[in-house]
């Protein structure tokens, strides 16, 4: 490494997808530099299956493949304020979650959803994808009761460009299950028929998703098609 010294992980984070997948203008507050490495971090992969109906005299059902989820990517960031580690004391840390909490979490009114999110360490680690979940552990304080230690436990999913994610699981068929991220631009009629072959299963696609006026697609929206029956 340059210098010897041990490169952070950075989080960084930008308004909408575009801006990531192209390292466009990244949001107020971005990067941040983690206080300590990660010691460890944990990859979740998931397949999504569904069961047939049960034949007559059969002892189960046949688990029938859907599709891949984006992987899942679970961290521990340590802050510190005690002095303990870096010998810089610093009266709370409240200042440093609320930072960090408001760069992960806070939604985005341009964009309609909250950031876009990269992990960056080194050379030889990236990872792109949303902040799914987040959970903080106050485990030290001074002795008027403000924070001086805390574990931040997050979860991320992997984002993934729709034209990728088509090419690599290769499956086009409209008797598959598919999920599509909302772009600018799409319309329901549209993706059913890049779906399906036919626009006339949007009022379908629609009721399935909960969706009381199908023209109300916003960028970011996660539509599910279910497989034709």
């Amino acid at each position: 490494m340059p210098n010897g010294e041990l490169e952070k992980m950075m989080i960084f984070a930008y308004g909408d997808s575009e801006a990531l997948e192209k390292g466009g203008k990244q949001l107020p507050g971005s990067p941040i530099r983690v206080f300590i490495n990660p010691d460890s971090f944990t990859v979740d992969y998931k397949l999504k299956f569904s069961q047939d109906d049960q034949g007559q005299g059969t002892s189960g059902r046949q688990l029938k493949y859907e599709y891949t989820e984006p992987e899942e990517m679970t961290f521990e960031f340590l802050f510190d304020n005690s002095g303990i580690i870096d010998e810089k004391p610093k009266e709370h840390i409240a200042d440093d979650i609320d930072a960090f909490k408001k760069l992960l979490t806070e939604y985005k009114g341009e964009s309609h959803e909250p950031p876009h999110i990269k992990l960056a360490w080194g050379n030889s680690f990236l990872f792109k994808g949303r902040l799914k979940q987040l959970s903080i552990n106050y485990k030290l304080f001074s002795a008027d009761g403000k924070p001086l230690r805390a574990v931040a436990k997050t979860v991320f999913k992997q984002s993934i460009e729709e034209e990728k994610r088509a090419a690599a699981e290769n499956n086009s068929s409209p008797d598959l299950t598919h999920i599509r991220i909302v772009k600018s631009g799409d319309t329901l009629p549209l993706l059913c028929f890049d779906i399906y072959g036919e626009a006339g299963r949007y009022l379908q696609v629609a009721e399935v998703n909960g969706l009381s006026n199908f023209r109300a697609l916003k960028p970011g929206m996660e539509i599910f098609f279910p497989p034709i029956i």
